[in-house]
């Protein structure tokens, strides 16, 4: 599978697990920016920036907390289901982060989080 394919098909999943909970979201296809998607509900918007590997860790380097005063997070495909969510600067590897499905649980709980 190219790489591309293989990101898309991470936006994809990860766009439905937000979808899935109630939240809007835009795919910012083939954006060469910080965000692949946006994602609003209720008077919130979050920045997510994608990746999909088989690697056990990653580097991503370069990522700002914010983008126009939006928080940006980077949410990592590792496949069989393991998706974790990180701020940037965070160490990025497959033990670390969040599962995306806590973390949307803790934005619906709490906009502080943010």
């Amino acid at each position: 599978m190219n790489s591309k394919l293989k990101g898309y098909l991470a936006e994809r999943k990860i766009r439905k697990a937000f979808e899935s909970a109630g939240w809007t979201t835009i795919r910012s296809g083939g954006s060469f920016g910080y965000a692949d998607i946006v994602a609003l509900k209720n008077k919130t918007c979050i920045l997510l920036q994608v990746k999909a590997t088989g690697r056990k860790s990653l580097r991503v380097e370069g990522l700002p907390l914010e983008v126009q005063g939006f928080p940006l997070f980077l949410v990592v495909d590792y496949g069989y289901g393991c998706i974790r969510v990180y701020r940037p600067g965070d160490h990025v590897s497959r033990l670390g982060g969040i599962p995306l499905d806590v973390f949307i649980k803790q934005l619906e709980a709490t906009a502080a989080f943010i």
